[in-house]
Protein backbone atom coordinates (compact mmCIF):
# COMPACT_ATOMS: atom_id res chain seq x y z
CA UNK A 1 0.00 0.00 0.00
CA UNK A 2 1.24 3.42 -1.12
CA UNK A 3 0.36 6.96 0.93
CA UNK A 4 1.12 10.17 1.27
CA UNK A 5 3.38 10.48 4.59
CA UNK A 6 1.97 12.28 7.48
CA UNK A 7 3.68 14.46 10.25
CA UNK A 8 3.26 10.99 12.17
CA UNK A 9 6.05 9.22 9.55
CA UNK A 10 8.35 11.87 10.10
CA UNK A 11 10.71 9.92 12.60
CA UNK A 12 10.78 6.80 10.67
CA UNK A 13 11.72 8.72 7.30
CA UNK A 14 14.06 10.32 9.11
CA UNK A 15 15.25 6.78 9.98
CA UNK A 16 15.49 5.29 6.81
CA UNK A 17 16.98 8.60 5.29
CA UNK A 18 19.89 7.63 7.80
CA UNK A 19 20.05 3.95 6.32
CA UNK A 20 20.12 5.39 2.77
CA UNK A 21 23.17 7.19 3.68
CA UNK A 22 24.53 4.45 5.29
CA UNK A 23 24.19 2.12 2.37
CA UNK A 24 25.69 4.68 0.17
CA UNK A 25 28.15 5.46 2.44
CA UNK A 26 27.73 8.43 3.41
CA UNK A 27 26.06 8.97 6.93
CA UNK A 28 28.73 11.54 7.77
CA UNK A 29 27.13 13.90 5.24
CA UNK A 30 23.66 13.54 6.93
CA UNK A 31 22.99 16.68 8.51
CA UNK A 32 18.84 16.97 8.40
CA UNK A 33 16.80 16.64 11.52
CA UNK A 34 13.67 15.35 12.47
CA UNK A 35 12.52 18.90 12.89
CA UNK A 36 13.93 19.95 9.78
CA UNK A 37 12.20 17.08 7.62
CA UNK A 38 8.91 18.06 9.12
CA UNK A 39 9.44 21.69 8.80
CA UNK A 40 10.39 21.13 5.15
CA UNK A 41 6.98 18.22 4.47
CA UNK A 42 5.00 19.72 6.87
CA UNK A 43 5.93 23.56 7.15
CA UNK A 44 3.70 26.77 6.21
CA UNK A 45 5.47 26.15 2.61
CA UNK A 46 5.75 22.81 2.42
CA UNK A 47 9.52 22.17 -0.14
CA UNK A 48 9.26 18.61 -0.36
CA UNK A 49 6.92 15.66 -0.58
CA UNK A 50 6.80 12.12 0.37
CA UNK A 51 4.81 9.00 0.06
CA UNK A 52 5.43 5.68 2.15
CA UNK A 53 4.97 2.05 1.35
CA UNK A 54 3.25 0.15 3.72
CA UNK A 55 3.30 -3.49 4.61
CA UNK A 56 0.86 -6.13 6.22
CA UNK A 57 2.97 -7.65 8.63
CA UNK A 58 0.59 -9.96 10.55
CA UNK A 59 -0.36 -12.20 8.60
CA UNK A 60 -4.31 -12.42 9.52
CA UNK A 61 -5.68 -11.43 6.05
CA UNK A 62 -7.02 -8.33 7.08
CA UNK A 63 -5.70 -6.22 4.39
CA UNK A 64 -4.04 -4.02 6.49
CA UNK A 65 -6.80 -2.95 8.09
CA UNK A 66 -5.58 -3.67 11.40
CA UNK A 67 -3.16 -1.86 13.10
CA UNK A 68 -0.75 -3.96 11.53
CA UNK A 69 0.84 -1.93 9.19
CA UNK A 70 4.49 -1.02 8.88
CA UNK A 71 6.30 1.84 6.92
CA UNK A 72 9.16 0.08 4.81
CA UNK A 73 10.17 2.09 2.20
CA UNK A 74 9.52 5.90 1.13
CA UNK A 75 10.10 8.30 -1.63
CA UNK A 76 11.16 12.14 -1.18
CA UNK A 77 10.55 14.63 -3.79
CA UNK A 78 9.92 18.03 -5.22
CA UNK A 79 8.89 19.61 -8.19
CA UNK A 80 10.69 20.70 -11.16
CA UNK A 81 10.79 22.23 -13.95
CA UNK A 82 11.57 22.01 -17.84
CA UNK A 83 12.63 25.16 -20.08
CA UNK A 84 12.23 23.43 -23.08
CA UNK A 85 8.92 21.33 -22.36
CA UNK A 86 7.44 24.46 -20.29
CA UNK A 87 5.88 22.14 -17.75
CA UNK A 88 6.85 21.01 -14.04
CA UNK A 89 8.46 17.44 -13.12
CA UNK A 90 9.42 15.27 -10.34
CA UNK A 91 13.00 15.06 -8.54
CA UNK A 92 12.95 12.25 -6.83
CA UNK A 93 15.53 12.67 -3.85
CA UNK A 94 15.03 9.44 -2.33
CA UNK A 95 13.83 6.42 -3.20
CA UNK A 96 14.39 3.80 -0.88
CA UNK A 97 13.29 0.32 0.90
CA UNK A 98 14.66 -1.30 3.90
CA UNK A 99 16.72 -4.25 2.64
CA UNK A 100 14.41 -7.48 4.44
CA UNK A 101 11.59 -5.43 2.31
CA UNK A 102 12.87 -5.26 -1.19
CA UNK A 103 11.72 -7.50 -4.13
CA UNK A 104 8.39 -7.24 -2.89
CA UNK A 105 7.21 -4.23 -4.97
CA UNK A 106 7.43 -1.58 -2.78
CA UNK A 107 10.08 0.25 -4.82
CA UNK A 108 7.84 -0.08 -8.31
CA UNK A 109 4.69 0.72 -6.39
CA UNK A 110 6.44 3.69 -4.92
CA UNK A 111 7.81 4.87 -8.75
CA UNK A 112 4.35 4.00 -10.20
CA UNK A 113 2.80 6.24 -7.79
CA UNK A 114 4.80 9.39 -8.59
CA UNK A 115 4.69 8.36 -12.72
CA UNK A 116 0.95 8.22 -12.00
CA UNK A 117 0.97 11.76 -10.03
CA UNK A 118 2.97 13.48 -13.53
CA UNK A 119 0.27 11.76 -15.47
CA UNK A 120 -2.55 12.97 -13.87
CA UNK A 121 -0.68 16.60 -13.34
CA UNK A 122 0.20 16.94 -16.69
CA UNK A 123 4.13 16.83 -15.85
CA UNK A 124 6.29 15.46 -18.36
CA UNK A 125 9.15 14.37 -16.62
CA UNK A 126 10.19 12.03 -13.33
CA UNK A 127 13.85 12.05 -12.62
CA UNK A 128 16.35 11.05 -10.28
CA UNK A 129 20.40 10.70 -9.83
CA UNK A 130 21.75 7.25 -9.09
CA UNK A 131 25.38 6.09 -8.09
CA UNK A 132 27.22 4.44 -11.06
CA UNK A 133 27.74 1.33 -8.48
CA UNK A 134 24.30 0.80 -7.36
CA UNK A 135 23.91 -2.28 -10.23
CA UNK A 136 20.64 -3.34 -8.34
CA UNK A 137 19.13 0.29 -8.16
CA UNK A 138 20.37 0.77 -12.14
CA UNK A 139 19.09 -2.49 -12.92
CA UNK A 140 15.33 -1.67 -10.87
CA UNK A 141 15.12 1.40 -12.97
CA UNK A 142 15.84 -0.24 -16.47
CA UNK A 143 13.28 -2.33 -15.60
CA UNK A 144 10.91 -0.08 -15.18
CA UNK A 145 12.03 1.81 -18.53
CA UNK A 146 13.85 4.46 -17.28
CA UNK A 147 16.59 5.34 -19.36
CA UNK A 148 20.45 6.70 -18.22
CA UNK A 149 21.29 10.33 -19.02
CA UNK A 150 24.88 9.25 -19.53
CA UNK A 151 25.83 12.56 -21.55
CA UNK A 152 25.07 14.75 -18.54
CA UNK A 153 26.87 15.15 -15.71
CA UNK A 154 25.18 16.56 -11.76
CA UNK A 155 27.30 19.16 -10.45
CA UNK A 156 27.20 19.92 -6.75
CA UNK A 157 28.17 23.47 -4.75
CA UNK A 158 28.33 22.64 -0.67
CA UNK A 159 29.53 23.83 2.26
CA UNK A 160 32.97 26.33 1.96
CA UNK A 161 32.92 26.58 -2.10
CA UNK A 162 29.07 27.48 -1.91
CA UNK A 163 29.89 29.79 0.89
CA UNK A 164 32.62 31.35 -0.83
CA UNK A 165 30.78 31.82 -3.94
CA UNK A 166 27.44 32.99 -2.35
CA UNK A 167 29.36 36.15 -0.60
CA UNK A 168 31.56 37.20 -3.57
CA UNK A 169 30.95 39.84 -5.64
CA UNK A 170 29.17 39.53 -9.02
CA UNK A 171 31.43 40.26 -11.65
CA UNK A 172 30.76 43.04 -13.49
Amino acid sequence: MIRTATAADVPVIYAMIRELAAYEKSSDEVRVTEEQLHEALFGERPAVYAHVAEADDDGDGDGGRGRDREVVGFALWFLNFSTWRGVHGIYLEDLYVRPDRRGGGHGKALLTELARICVERGYERLEWSVLDWNAPAIDFYRSVGAVPMDEWTVNRLTDDALRKLGTSEPAG
